[in-house]
Order: C-alpha cells, then sequence, then structure tokens
C-alpha cells in the first residue's frame, strides 16, 4: 500500500513542458475558490519560466543510492531536542515556512538545501537554497513573478532565481486524494513537505511536528502559547523521526 501511494504520485514540480489536466486545474481552484480559467494560469507560468530554470533539478529516489532527507518543521518540541548535528548529517534538509536556524543551531541545525514557502510565509534565502514554492491559487504565482523580475526594484529578493522549484498543484491534488483520502479542505504545508520528501528522497527523517511536551502547539522560535490544546498548526508542529 505504502508503496503503491508513492508510485501513484505525478511528477512534484513544474516544468515548462508539463500540461497540467483540465480536471486536476478545476480541483486546484477549488483549494481556494481561484477564479480565474487555465489560460491566465498557463500565461503566468509562461513567463515564469522565461525567469527561472524551465525544468528543475532534482533527483528521485533509487535503489542504486541511499538519498537522506530530514524535514524540519517549526514546533516547539525542537527545544532542548540537541537535533542540530542529527539534522545536518542528511543529504537534504528542507526545512519551511519562517523556520530558521540563527540562535538555535544546537537544536535545529545550521544546513538548508530547501526551504518550502508560499507568499504568506516568505522568508529571504541564502543564495544556495533551493525554494521549493506552494501555490494555492494565481495570485501565488503573480507574486513569485513579481518577486523574480530582475527589474521589479521594489520587490525583496527572496531567493536565487535559479534555484526556485514550483510545486506541481496535480501533486497537491495527489497528496490530498491519496493520502487523506480528500478528509479537509486541503492539507497544511507541513503535510505537503513530507509527501514530497518521498519523492526525493530514500529514507526521510521528520522533525519538528507536534505539539510540545505540555500539550502547547508553539514554533520554536517563539514563546509558548499555553492552553491551545491541539489546535492552531495542523501537522506543522512532535519531534518524530521516521
Amino acid at each position: 500500500m505504502f508503496r503503491a501511494a508513492v508510485d501513484a504520485a505525478p511528477v512534484p514540480f513544474l516544468s515548462k513542458d508539463f500540461s497540467m489536466s483540465s480536471d486536476d486545474f478545476k480541483r486546484w481552484k477549488r483549494m481556494q475558490s481561484e477564479q480565474r480559467n487555465m489560460t491566465v494560469f498557463k500565461m503566468v507560468v509562461d513567463k515564469l519560466f522565461q525567469i527561472i530554470p524551465p525544468v528543475p533539478q532534482y533527483e528521485e529516489v533509487s535503489p542504486k543510492r541511499c538519498n537522506t532527507c530530514a524535514v524540519v518543521g517549526n514546533s516547539g518540541n525542537l527545544k532542548g531536542s540537541h537535533y542540530g548535528d542529527l539534522i545536518d548529517s542528511h543529504d537534504i534538509v528542507i526545512r519551511m515556512n519562517r523556520g530558521h536556524t540563527k540562535g538555535y543551531e544546537e537544536d535545529v541545525g545550521t544546513k538548508t538545501t530547501h526551504h518550502v514557502m508560499y507568499p504568506e510565509s516568505a522568508t529571504n534565502l541564502a543564495n544556495t537554497t533551493r525554494l521549493v514554492f506552494f501555490a494555492f491559487k494565481i495570485n501565488d504565482l503573480e507574486w513569485l513573478l513579481r518577486t523574480m523580475t530582475p527589474e521589479n526594484k521594489n520587490s525583496p529578493k527572496r531567493a536565487n532565481k535559479d534555484l526556485v522549484m514550483i510545486i506541481n498543484p496535480a501533486f497537491m491534488i495527489y497528496a490530498h486524494k491519496v493520502w487523506l483520502q480528500s478528509k479537509g479542505h486541503y492539507p497544511s504545508t507541513g503535510f505537503f513537505t513530507v509527501i514530497l520528501s518521498l519523492q526525493m528522497c530514500d529514507v526521510v527523517n521528520v522533525f519538528g511536528f507536534g505539539a510540545d511536551r505540555a500539550g502547547n502547539w508553539n514554533h520554536y522560535f517563539e514563546k509558548a502559547v499555553e492552553g491551545r490544546g491541539t489546535q492552531g498548526h495542523g501537522c506543522e508542529g512532535e519531534s518524530k523521526r521516521a
């Protein structure tokens, strides 16, 4: 069952020559009630691929090697974990949203090869870090286009344009349908990222997900908010190794 679910995945990243089906586009539109049509989607994506790499570079899983991957969430349960060196020992280290390392190196490490973001969670990335971009609507792709356009001096540089990778909307639909049986409106960024890592890595270890030991949901870089139970962060949050 697990292997079949992994093998059922569509290509995880958009490329210049990829063509999304109309059915997948309609399902993707429903995630955040996008009103515009596929023609607009394609127009924006075509403009993006004039700036960012038309074919994203990534290694697929393979029995010929053993790529290790650490997916690092932002849960406060990372505080005092001393997982930093262990996280950094992985070939690929994926962080997400506003997760950062400065001041927390002993617990979360220093290495970031891939960083998952969408506009509302945007942060500036190192020049060597790959931006893994989740678009939930056409506006998100337009935001990325503005950010990556060299002539746009009013938009801060978020990432190296040569290291941008856009998640295939069909992959987002697949993660929701196959792994969650379409329960809920759509998965959290953390859940999407774990499923994505199964396409990139032969061994996946997950850190920084869930509530802390007191049952509070908070980020390791923020003060804990007590009494929030299990609400508020979806999949993003118990340090778990798999």
